[in-house]
């Protein structure tokens, strides 16, 4: 039987990321172990990622967070996990990444950009939402097909917001 897995709940992106990072559950067990300094086996560790029943603590999560960050390409979701944990508790965070050192060299160019950026993604968002709705029910897999695409959306939107927001400060 196939398990699957979600990108909504947290235990299940947690899960995914582990497995998606080089060295994966193995590697992920090791570095438990040196860093708390209590063996943990791989099989305890998928476990603990795996079922709700055998809880994994926020602060293991946490270090599995910073293992991810130290591996090739980790960082770029190395907190997908945090993100749904805090959506189900009807929290919205996004990671925006940070400018370019001193910004821009136009803001108002970089904002327009951004806006097409935006638009494109607001198509996408009306096509996926069309087919999602268009029986009335939403399965999982629809919203995770959806969800991924509104965090991209907002993720745009703040950084539009900084690109306005550093224009206005310099007169542009």
């Amino acid at each position: 039987m196939t398990c699957r897995y979600t990108n909504t709940d947290w235990l299940d992106v947690l899960y995914n990321c582990v497995r998606r990072t080089s060295g994966g559950v193995v590697d992920a067990a090791r570095f438990l172990t040196e860093r708390r300094g209590k063996n943990l086996h791989p099989e305890s560790l998928r476990a603990k990622l795996r079922s709700h029943d055998d809880a994994i603590s926020v602060e293991m999560a946490l270090l599995l967070k910073e293992w991810m960050e130290e591996k090739a390409g980790g960082s770029d979701y190395s907190g997908d996990w945090l993100q749904a944990l805090v959506a189900q508790e009807g929290l919205h965070v996004d990671y925006v990444p940070p400018a370019p050192v001193g910004g821009w060299k136009n803001e108002a160019a970089a904002l327009q950009s951004k806006f097409l950026d935006i638009s494109m993604s607001i198509g996408q968002i009306a096509g996926v939402t069309a087919e999602t709705v268009a029986d009335g029910v939403i399965s999982q897999a629809e919203a995770d097909k959806l969800v991924p695409l509104l965090r991209d959306a907002r993720v745009i939107l703040h950084r539009m917001e900084r690109n306005a927001l550093r224009a206005a400060g310099e007169g542009q």
